[in-house]
């Protein structure tokens, strides 16, 4: 759901980490310029931690978090690190401390790779992408972004092109005819294992109907992601009343769930009133009978960048609030 249009550049050189470095992830902003940014520890403290943090529990699902705020730093609270980054104009020698982060906390890495530059000036049209992808031309971007993968000690899971099923969505890709999905995402499925062997391949539609007909083989698919988002007052306004996970996730659930491969939520997200998210929070690391194939959750712990239709702005995913006096 989350295209990015401004990174806040950061080089290694420039970066003050204070104590362990902390989750390496993309900003999800514009880019200035195409690095890998680190957060920095949270300085919150337990009372400023708001009841949206989602609750884990040993008989919960495995979680993780895209957590540029460093939000999630205790090694317990997740055990997957998700990093956001394109297949060019970023500083893939950052990928090291994001494994170092990871390995300190006994995390595994889902890396979302997204086909472009994130700087709109250098962007292709969807038709150039796809003709460079098709052609070869964009081979060795992906080549690059495997083989610096390939040197992380951490359990890797590449995410390549998501949500492609979204018609309405800023992604290049996601205005590309199914069979031309397919052929690039095998392509570049078939280009990263000739450099990273260990990795595992993530297929993310957004969950819409009409997804099936992007699904690009059994063979370059090991896990299915899906992208499950919770706002109370989109809820009303579509629905005239709340949804909850359980309705979220079903519709999607169930038109990937014929594939027969473990399912994660790779993008999660909900806001509202303290009744709102406190059902969310309750509810979403659950064990349900209804979704024997899902996995994981992976939380997208910050603020949406593009603003939802019909005037609801931007919803803030993040779970912990600073307090200022």
């Amino acid at each position: 759901m989350h295209n990015l249009s401004k990174v806040i550049a950061l080089s290694l050189t420039s970066l003050l980490l204070s104590g362990s470095v902390l989750t390496a992830i993309m900003p999800r902003n514009l880019p200035e310029a195409g690095l890998l940014a680190f957060a920095a520890p949270s300085a919150m403290t337990a009372a400023t931690r708001s009841i949206k943090r989602p609750i884990v529990t040993p008989d919960s699902i495995t979680f993780g978090a895209y957590d540029p705020h460093g939000d999630f730093d205790e090694p317990s609270s997740s055990r997957i690190e998700h990093l956001f980054l394109p297949w060019e104009d970023v500083d893939l020698s950052t990928l090291t401390l994001a494994d170092d982060y990871a390995q300190a906390r006994g995390r595994s890495l889902l890396i979302s790779v997204e086909p472009w530059s994130w700087s709109p000036d250098w962007r292709l049209t969807p038709q150039e992408l796809l003709q460079g992808i098709l052609n070869g031309s964009r081979d060795e971007y992906m080549a690059t972004v495997c083989s610096a993968a390939a040197t992380l000690k951490s359990p890797v899971i590449i995410r390549w092109a998501q949500e492609m099923d979204e018609t309405d969505n800023q992604f290049s890709w996601s205005h590309w005819q199914s069979n031309d999905y397919i052929a690039a995402y095998r392509r570049m499925v078939r280009v990263c294992r000739t450099h990273l062997k260990t990795a595992q391949y993530m297929w993310s539609p957004k969950g819409n109907e009409g997804l099936e007909a992007f699904y690009p083989g059994d063979d370059v698919v090991d896990v299915i992601g899906l992208s499950v988002f919770g706002f109370q007052q989109y809820d009303r306004y579509t629905t005239g009343r709340d949804q909850t996970f359980f309705d979220r996730l079903t519709p999607g659930y169930g038109r990937v769930s014929h594939f027969g491969k473990p399912i994660m939520v790779a993008e999660l997200g909900y806001e509202g009133d303290d009744t709102y998210v406190r059902n969310w929070a309750e509810s979403v690391t659950r064990r349900y009978p209804d979704f024997p194939a899902l996995t994981a959750v992976v939380y997208f712990n910050d603020r949406e960048v593009y603003p939802w239709p019909n005037g609801f702005g931007r919803p803030d995913w993040r779970v912990a609030r600073e307090t200022t006096n």
